[in-house]
Order: C-alpha cells, then sequence, then structure tokens
C-alpha cells in the first residue's frame, strides 16, 4: 500500500492506474476504521483492481456545536487496517490540502437534504457532497463504496452522481452490525458501558418495525406504534427523529412496502447516533 497526502500525489497515483488500463475504486472515510469501513473495502475490491481510501475528517460538515475536535482519531491504526485489507493507496490529506485559504465554493443539495439528517444538522450534507465531489474530481474513480448506515447521505450521493453526469458507479454496502445488534460507528468509542447498553434500543426499535411489517402491517403509522414501546424502555435516550420514507428521496410515506426505508436519530448522554433498515431487509440487511 503507498500513502498520498497531496492533490498531486492522488492524481498522478490515478494517472497511472487509468493508463494501465486498471479499474479505480474509491472508499471515502474519516477514518478511525471498524469493520463496517473495511466492508466497503471488500465490496470495493471486489468491483475494480486498484482501491484508494480516504482518510479525511472533514470539517465542512461538521456544525459549530459538533464534536469536530474530539472525532476519533488514529491514522497509525487506520493505515495497519486498511493495508491488511487489501487497499492499494491511502490518501491522508491535511485541512489545507483539502480547503487552502480562499477555498470558498460548495456543493448545494436540494430538497432531499432538508428533512431528517439535513433539517437536524444544517449545513451537514453540503459538507459532505463538497467533500465527496472533490474526491471524485481528483480520483476519478470507476466506483466508489458507501455504508447504508449513513442512507441519506448515500442518497445524495446518487442524486448529484445522476444529476452531475459523473461516470461512476454508486454502490451502497449494508451496515454492520455487533452480535447484539448495535450498528458500527466510530462515534461508538465515545459511549461508556452503560450508554453502550442503552443505545441498543435504536436497534431495537427498528427490529420491532420490521416484525411488525412482517406480521402484515403496512401503515406508517402502526410501524410507530410498534417502535414507541421499545423506545420507551430508555427514557434517557433521546429520539431526535423516526423516519418512514420511500427510498429514492426519502420522502415521508403513509404506506409502507418492502424497500421502504425507516431510520432513526438519537442522542445517549452526549453521543449522537444514527441507524436505519430496509423494511424487509430488517438488522441483517
Amino acid at each position: 500500500m503507498i500513502e498520498l497526502q497531496t492533490i498531486s500525489d492522488l492524481r498522478r497515483w490515478a494517472s497511472g492506474e487509468r493508463a494501465a488500463g486498471r479499474r479505480v475504486a474509491l472508499v471515502p472515510t474519516m477514518g478511525y476504521l471498524h469493520e463496517g469501513h473495511l466492508r466497503l473495502v471488500d465490496a470495493a475490491r471486489g468491483r475494480a483492481d486498484s482501491t484508494v481510501m480516504s482518510v479525511f475528517v472533514n470539517p465542512l460538515q461538521f456544525g459549530p456545536a459538533e464534536d469536530l475536535a474530539r472525532y476519533p482519531r488514529d491514522l497509525a491504526r487506520d493505515r495497519v487496517l486498511a493495508e491488511d485489507r487489501g487497499v492499494t493507496a491511502l490518501f491522508a490529506p491535511s485541512e489545507q490540502v483539502m480547503y487552502p485559504a480562499g477555498s470558498e465554493i460548495r456543493v448545494l443539495p436540494g430538497a432531499t437534504a432538508e428533512r431528517w439528517e439535513g433539517a437536524a444538522r444544517p449545513g451537514h450534507f453540503a459538507g459532505v457532497l463538497t467533500v465527496v465531489a472533490k474526491l471524485f474530481h481528483l480520483a476519478e474513480p470507476d466506483v466508489a463504496c458507501f455504508g447504508r448506515k449513513d442512507i441519506q447521505q448515500a442518497t445524495l450521493v446518487r442524486q448529484m452522481v445522476r444529476d452531475l453526469d459523473w461516470p461512476l458507479e454508486i454502490v451502497v454496502v449494508p451496515t454492520v452490525r455487533e452480535p447484539d445488534g448495535l450498528a458500527l460507528s466510530s462515534r461508538n468509542a465515545y459511549l461508556n458501558p452503560d450508554e453502550r447498553r442503552r443505545a441498543l434500543v435504536l436497534s431495537r426499535a427498528l427490529g420491532a418495525a420490521h416484525e411488525a411489517y412482517r406480521a402484515g402491517r403496512r401503515r406508517a403509522g402502526a410501524l410507530l406504534d410498534a417502535m414507541r414501546p421499545q423506545l420507551a424502555l430508555e427514557p434517557a435516550v433521546t429520539v431526535e427523529y423516526v423516519a418512514i420514507a420511500e427510498p429514492r428521496a426519502l420522502t415521508p410515506v403513509d404506506v409502507v412496502e418492502a424497500d421502504t426505508v425507516v431510520a432513526l436519530a438519537a442522542r445517549v448522554g452526549s453521543t449522537r447516533l444514527i441507524d436505519n433498515i430496509i423494511l424487509d431487509q430488517g438488522l441483517g440487511g
């Protein structure tokens, strides 16, 4: 594995891969890698000859009161995990490289970014799409892999690729979970043991929605009714939203189908967590 730190490094590497006729996959991350990130690498390697992973904590997607300063970082550990999983090149730029002095142009999303996560974190998706667009421009990948846990992000990236006519494939990889159901997240490192136990209420509530669907309930309200008793078991967990939405633009629905998305966000102590399922797949999808 080689490490790239500058824009010219990445462009030179990507140009060489294309000149050699190799198909390139991109795995964008903010580092502090876990098995969820590494499954993205697996998906990328199955679709391309060379895989470049970016490790960059993107300041544009953090609000002024969010956790940019304390977001977990361990580049040395990330290097080992990435190389062991078969990453070809690791792009680990500084903030100055990605956003030099005077950088001000941003990618502004549309209505899909105004609900759910976008409403809870104003400006978040403009930051996400800006950094992703820059990575697409620099690496010119044939395929890029994103995790389903951040389903609204993946939806908006797909829309951006479609609307801006980028010639690349977007692959969304299923969420990876702990054996007890907790979705893997770099922010899980913030949780103390008691909070870690309480955080299970997110996946249990989603599981209740899945079971209600399997039992024949097709109204969104009925799924919410199935989720509420689970959420009530942990009153210290503050739910920010529960979304029941169609999968293309995450518009709310009253009647659910197999591919309906059920998503939620909640605060466990000071830690904000998100999770979701595709309704007919449940926690295993």
